[in-house]
């Protein structure tokens, strides 16, 4: 990086760019109109931005069949928290600094839909009953109080080409999720171990998605 280079202020970073067109500035909503609760409704994943009080910044993936992030009210969304690993990244973040981001998507649409707001989290039962899945409820759910809404337009999604068959990988192009962890960290054992660990997280999935 050339010496000066760094942008350190919002003057030198709005002479880079035209002015924000009207429409951009109008999407901004502050409550969940009818279109944005029709795309949440429709939508099985939600990414969850979160932060601590140090600025640590963390994104956790969220995904459910579709509709699985409650509308609660036209300024309040109710997420479940589903088993994962247990290292409560973006709850602890929440119990130290409220303010949150969601960015939902919906397979084979380009347009996203962006939500901020103020997080809490809660165990009321007669909610996370109506989150229940295969007869489990979820441990807690994220109550978000709204204070943002937009929809994002499509041009990340039309560059990244992300919903084209033509342009999926094979996964098997890169080594299983386990076997990446331990290259990196204590580093991973002969195939023939490695192929019962990988079977063993598969069996692992089906045993605790809920």
């Amino acid at each position: 990086m050339q010496h000066g280079s760094a942008i350190t202020s919002e003057e030198q970073l709005r002479a880079l760019y035209p002015p924000t067109h009207a429409l951009a500035v109008q999407k901004l909503q502050p409550t969940l109109g009818v279109h944005a609760q029709d795309f949440i409704r429709r939508s099985p994943f939600v990414c969850l931005g979160t932060q601590n009080l140090d600025g640590r910044a963390d994104v956790s993936p969220r995904g459910d069949p579709a509709g699985f992030v409650k509308i609660l009210d036209n300024k309040t969304l109710a997420v479940p928290d589903r088993p994962g690993n247990n290292r409560l990244d973006s709850l602890s973040n929440i119990i130290a600094n409220p303010a949150v981001g969601l960015l939902f998507m919906i397979p084979g649409f380009d347009d996203t839909l962006r939500v901020n707001g103020f997080a809490r989290l809660v165990t009321d039962p007669e909610l996370l009953e109506t989150m229940s899945v295969n007869n489990r409820v979820p441990t807690l759910a994220i109550v978000v109080r709204v204070n943002e809404v937009f929809l994002h337009c499509a041009k990340a999604l039309r560059r990244s080409r992300i919903w084209e068959p033509e342009h999926r990988q094979d996964r098997r192009q890169m080594p299983s999720l386990i076997k990446m962890i331990l290259d990196e960290t204590t580093g991973a054992p002969g195939e023939e171990e490695m192929r019962k660990i990988d079977a063993g997280l598969e069996e692992d999935y089906q045993k605790t998605m809920y």
